[in-house]
C-alpha cells in the first residue's frame, strides 16, 4: 500500500518531536554538568554553557562517598543480569523441553510476580532476608532484583526457544548430546538476541531499584546509586552541579552496555513482540 506524502510528513514530525522530548532533557542534565553554578541557577534559558567546568565532577568524585555507591551498584547489577541469564535460560529450556504435570500451570504462574505491586512485598522480603543473614548484604538486592526480573525473562526465552526447530536438537542428541551441551551449544548461540534483551533488562531494572535498596541496606559504605545519590545530594542542600554530575555519570554504564549490546536488544525485543 503507499502511503500518501502527508502521511510520511506527520510521521516524520511525530518521530522529530519524540526525538526532542528525548533528547532534549538528556543535553541539559549533560550540559548543566559542566557548567557554573551561576549558570545552573540563572533565570534565563542558556543552551550552551557559557564557562565550561569540571568543578562538579571533581567534588563528586573527590569529595563525596560516589565511587564506593557506584562500585556497588556495578556489583549488584552485574550479578543481577549473570544470575538472570542463568537462572531464566535454564527454566526456559525446562518449560519449553521437559514434559511433567501441571507444567503450563507453572508456566504462567511465573507471571504472577508482576501482579503484586512491589511494595506489597516489603514486609515478607524483609524477614526473609533477615531469616538467612542477609540484611545489610549486596547479596539480598541481587536475590530480590532477579525475583522479579526473572518471569520476564523466562517468558522471553521460552519464545525464543519456540521458534528454533526441534531438529537440531534431535541430531545433536542423536550424536551424543547431553541436553546441557544442546542448550549451550546449539540454542543459546541461536537465541543471542533474547539473550540479550534479558540481560540488559535485568542491568537497567536493578542499576534503578530504589525502594528495596534503601531499605535492605544499612550501612552507607554499601549503598547503590540510586539510594546513595540521593543522600549526597540532601548533605550537600541540593547542589545541582553535584546533582546533573551524578546523573550524568549514572547514565554512562548503561549507554556502554546499549552500545555494545544494544543491536541484539533491539532485536530480541522485536521478535519477543512478534513471534
Amino acid at each position: 500500500m503507499k502511503r500518501s506524502p502527508g502521511t510520511a510528513i506527520a510521521r516524520t514530525l511525530v518521530l522529530a518531536m519524540l526525538t526532542l522530548f528525548i533528547v532534549v532533557p538528556f543535553y541539559w542534565v549533560v550540559a548543566g554538568s559542566f557548567r557554573a553554578p551561576a549558570e545552573i541557577i540563572a533565570r534565563e534559558v542558556i543552551w550552551f554553557p557559557q564557562s565550561v567546568t569540571f568543578e562538579h565532577y571533581e567534588n563528586l568524585l573527590r569529595q563525596s562517598p560516589f565511587p564506593t555507591y557506584l562500585l556497588n551498584s556495578l556489583i549488584v547489577a552485574a550479578g543481577t543480569m549473570l544470575a538472570t541469564v542463568v537462572v531464566s535460560t535454564l527454566a526456559a529450556y525446562g518449560f519449553y523441553r521437559l514434559r511433567f504435570p501441571g507444567r503450563e500451570w507453572l508456566f504462567r504462574a511465573t507471571l504472577l510476580a508482576y501482579a503484586f505491586p512491589g511494595v506489597l512485598l516489603i514486609v515478607p522480603m524483609y524477614g526473609m532476608m533477615s531469616g538467612l543473614g542477609l540484611i545489610d548484604n549486596l547479596l539480598s538486592l541481587i536475590i530480590i532484583n532477579v525475583t522479579f526480573a526473572a518471569p520476564f525473562a523466562v517468558w522471553m526465552m521460552k519464545v525464543f526457544f519456540q521458534t528454533i526447530p526441534k531438529e537440531l536438537e534431535e541430531v545433536a542428541e542423536l550424536d551424543g548430546a547431553t541436553r546441557l551441551q544442546v542448550l549451550t551449544r546449539i540454542l543459546l548461540p541461536l537465541a543471542a538476541p533474547g539473550v540479550a534483551a534479558i540481560g540488559i533488562f535485568a542491568f537497567v531494572m536493578s542499576w534503578t531499584e530504589y525502594m528495596f535498596a534503601s531499605i535492605l541496606i544499612l550501612s552507607d559504605g554499601l549503598r547503590t546509586l540510586p539510594v546513595g545519590l540521593a543522600g549526597i545530594i540532601g548533605q550537600y542542600q541540593i547542589d545541582w552541579g553535584l546533582l546533573l554530575a551524578g546523573a550524568t555519570l549514572v547514565t554512562v554504564p548503561v549507554v556502554v552496555l546499549f552500545t555494545l549490546i544494544g543491536r541484539y536488544f533491539i532485536a530480541g525485543m522485536t521478535a519477543g513482540a512478534v513471534k
